[in-house]
Formats: C-alpha cells, structure tokens, sequence
C-alpha cells in the first residue's frame, strides 16, 4: 500500500492496528468492571482465547519483522516478544488465566500507538516539533501509570491466585522487561526537555 515509505513505517502502521484491535478486543471480554481481573486462576473464556490467539499470531509475526528490519537481534525487544510469546502460548494450553492475561495484554498494549506514532511522525517529516514531542510525552505517561502502576498490581494478584508456575514467572518476567523500558523512557524524556530547554534558550539569544 505504501510502497514509497520503508519497511518500519508499514511494520508500525500493522502494530497500530493490532494495538488498538488488542484493547478493544480485551475490553469486550471483560465481565465485570467493577473487577476487571475477576475472575482469577478460572477457565478462559472463548472470547479471551480469541482475544489471546490474535495476539500471539502478531507476536510472532512482529519478532521475525523485527530481526528482518534490525539485521540484527535487539535484545531487550526480543525478550519482550519471547516472553510475552511463550506466556501467552501458555495460558492457551492450559486453558486458564484469561482474566489475568488479558489484562496484561490490555495494560501492555494501551500505550503502543503512541510508541508507533511517535515513530510514524519522524518518517512523516515531524521529528523535532511540538507534535512529536506532544506524543513523546503522552506515550511516556501511558507507559508509566499502565505499566509501572497497574502493571505491579497485577503482577501481585497473579502471584497472589494458584495459576500455573509457568504463568507466574512470565508476568514476573514482562514486569522486569518493563521497568528496564521504564528506565529507557525516563532517559528519553529528559534527554527531550534538556534538547528542548538549550533551544529555547539558543533561539531567546538570537
């Protein structure tokens, strides 16, 4: 469809796709709101197994396209997808901890469009403007009150209900991949408002 645009703008607008598909298909398989995560270490659900399968399928898909785009393995990535690969394959072998798994999709995937949008901007021509840093920003508070707030939540709760050891040591596994990116984000957002505070101060000397 796009043929003038590299193989990473077309990779990202099909993640956009599955991340927003992800969200919404893990929200119609909530049962309960009051208790999104209810209930626990139960059988999964037809719907969470749908929700769990399309999920898997992009997985796999967005690792092989991330080791063809890098010509090289980027390791922190590849563990994000290998561990989020062999969960979620878990949970549709044994049949169980639909609820828990498809809340850990839902937090994973709430702040990957603007992960890829950010992105999409650069190659459009916006790198560097306001926009781009309006969606730098949004996506770094996204990733912390899902991922370092609720993501530590659920990771308890799992802990906490008698699902599978595999199970356990896979949400362990993703919180940990987590905070490492918390960490490089954290980086990224100061190193924009530094960027950002220089060229303002720059262009007021003008």
């Amino acid at each position: 469809m796009f043929p003038k645009r590299s193989f990473g703008f077309c990779n990202r607008l099909v993640s956009t796709i599955h991340a927003t598909l992800a969200v919404t298909l893990s929200s119609l398989t909530v049962e309960d709101w009051r208790c999104p995560v209810c209930p626990l270490a139960s059988k999964s659900s037809p719907k969470q197994m749908q929700t769990l399968a399309v999920t898997l399928a992009y997985l796999i898909y967005d690792l092989i396209c991330c080791l063809l785009e890098d010509k090289r393995v980027n390791l922190d990535n590849s563990i994000h997808h290998l561990v989020s690969i062999v969960g979620i394959g878990a949970g549709l072998f044994y049949e169980m901890c639909g609820s828990e798994m498809v809340a850990s999709l839902w937090i994973t995937e709430i702040s990957s469009p603007f992960l890829h949008l950010r992105e999409l901007l650069k190659e459009l021509g916006y790198r560097d403007t306001d926009l781009n840093l309006i969606v730098d920003m949004l996506f770094a508070i996204i990733f912390t009150i899902a991922r370092m707030i609720c993501g530590p939540c659920l990771v308890y709760v799992t802990l906490s209900a008698s699902n599978p050891l595999l199970i356990k040591a896979m949400a362990l596994g993703l919180q940990l991949v987590s905070a490492f990116w918390f960490f490089k984000i954290a980086r990224m957002v100061k190193y924009k408002m530094t960027k950002r505070t220089k060229s303002k101060a720059v262009a007021s000397s003008l």
